[in-house]
């Protein structure tokens, strides 16, 4: 899952808030996906794509498999960023994000998060306005 940080196209930075640590004052787990989804949300609205028009038109992206590694742990008050890299497999849209606080750039979590879309209730092999996103 090893992503060099050239091929990126998207990051989203972020802070850590004291209400997504857990009782040993690191960021709960559950959050790091939290993260990566909106990350992914603004990255398709930095190019003109809202997950809700999608769904409106009958498209709608779904998250088939997650897939999280956790390197290091974040705590509050610490500055990150999400960067996201995007590409197709098969019927698959997959996005692979990795987030590193900024203060020492250290890598804090890998994800690759695989969708598919479905169009009016079907899943479907391509979707015309993901596909634009790759190009």
């Amino acid at each position: 899952m090893a992503i060099a940080k050239k091929d990126y196209i998207f990051e989203e930075k972020f802070k850590v808030r004291d209400y997504e640590c857990d009782l040993q004052g690191i960021v709960n787990n559950a959050n790091y996906q939290h993260y990566t989804e909106h990350a992914c949300h603004e990255f398709f609205l930095s190019r003109g794509v809202s997950f809700a028009d999608l769904h409106d038109k009958g498209i709608d992206l779904v998250v088939s498999k997650i897939t999280i590694e956790y390197k290091k742990s974040l705590k509050s008050g610490d500055d990150f960023v999400c960067r996201l890299y995007m590409e197709k497999e098969g019927i698959r849209y997959v996005y692979y994000q990795d987030i590193y606080r900024l203060a020492d750039n250290a890598l804090c979590a890998k994800t690759k998060t695989e969708t598919v879309c479905v169009v009016d209730g079907k899943l479907a092999a391509s979707c015309q306005e993901l596909d634009e996103l790759l190009k």
